[in-house]
């Protein structure tokens, strides 16, 4: 055990994934593909194996209203990197993400927001907003300025954060996420995106492409675990700091990627081209044989941009 609750462990591939179904997508032999970040090439997608963990650091970070968010760290010098999870998963929703970042000299750090795994709600009326448990845990972890990657619900956090804590962040990425825009013409497209019955669907079909889920089944099967894993009994909705709209998109500076996948059905390309124009400083990126998780179904394409973004906005550049 160490100070402030953290413990020190080496988890392996069966642990940060979970069951069976990791051990199966450990049997897959394909190499690691080629996935394009673009539509229009002509290369071969191939499943992506989990790649070997790293060894991290678990905390309990403690919030207000007796909760607890529990995360992962890998440690080192290196410029933080937080991941913000899907509403379908928790922070064991990285396992393609964290040793390759680390291995990039990155300090990675993920972790579950209240209610989802490994955390502890606490008292939803005293509890904080979700971007106020953010910066609660970069002050816990003492991360000075960090870059931030949300994916689909994690966006609207990493977006509330960028509101209100601008210059804590060297660099924002939002991935597969409809942003939690509150405006009543951008409510109605996407619930429009939405008709009955499609909370209804299976989760899979409604967050992963139909490419992915034919063409590596034993990672829908390593996702689901994650997915069912996920929420906990004691979760509640949990209010954001600060209203977000296209006018207050318009007043962030700081550099932002956004990136879906080219079969999201929550967040289409063209979602993703309205959210780019009320941004001042935004790159954008299509993932092929993608659905609203490019980040799990197509790692390679992913990571590459990921890693070509914080490269670009290092403070080490600046």
């Amino acid at each position: 055990m160490h100070e402030n609750g953290s413990t020190k462990r080496t988890p392996s591939r069966r642990a940060v994934v979970g069951g069976a179904a990791l051990a199966a997508l450990a049997t897959t032999t394909a190499a690691v593909g080629t996935a394009r970040a673009s539509s229009g090439s002509d290369a071969v997608w191939e499943p992506v194996p989990v790649p070997e963990q790293v060894p991290v650091t678990e905390y309990r970070v403690p919030v207000a209203g007796g909760g607890s968010l529990w995360c992962w760290d890998t440690g080192g010098d290196g410029e933080p990197v937080v991941l913000l999870h899907p509403g379908s998963g928790s922070g064991e929703s990285w396992p393609y993400q964290q040793p390759v970042l680390a291995a990039a000299g990155y300090r990675v750090i993920g972790y579950s927001r209240r209610g989802a795994y490994g955390s502890v709600a606490g008292t939803r009326s005293e509890a904080d907003t979700l971007s106020g448990d953010l910066h609660t845990l970069a002050g816990h972890l003492g991360l000075g300025r960090f870059h931030l990657s949300g994916s689909a619900a994690g966006g609207p956090v990493a977006l509330d954060y960028a509101l209100g804590h601008e210059a804590h962040l060297l660099s924002l990425t939002v991935s597969g996420s409809v942003m939690g825009v509150q405006d009543a013409e951008y409510l109605a497209l996407t619930a429009a995106l939405q008709p009955e019955p499609f909370g209804d669907l299976p989760v899979a079909v409604k967050e992963l492409g139909p490419s992915y889920r034919a063409g590596d089944q034993n990672g829908v099967a390593a996702w689901l675990a994650v997915n069912a894993r996920a929420r906990t009994s004691d979760a509640f909705a949990q209010a954001l700091a600060h209203t977000i709209t296209w006018a207050a998109l318009e007043t962030l500076t700081l550099p932002v990627q956004l990136v879906t996948g080219d079969a999201d059905l929550y967040s289409p390309p063209s979602v993703m081209r309205l959210h780019a124009r009320h941004l001042r400083d935004v790159r954008t990126h299509v993932v092929a044989e993608a659905g609203h998780n490019p980040h799990w179904e197509q790692p390679a394409a992913w990571n590459r941009l990921l890693l070509s973004f914080l490269g670009r906005h290092s403070a080490h550049r600046k």
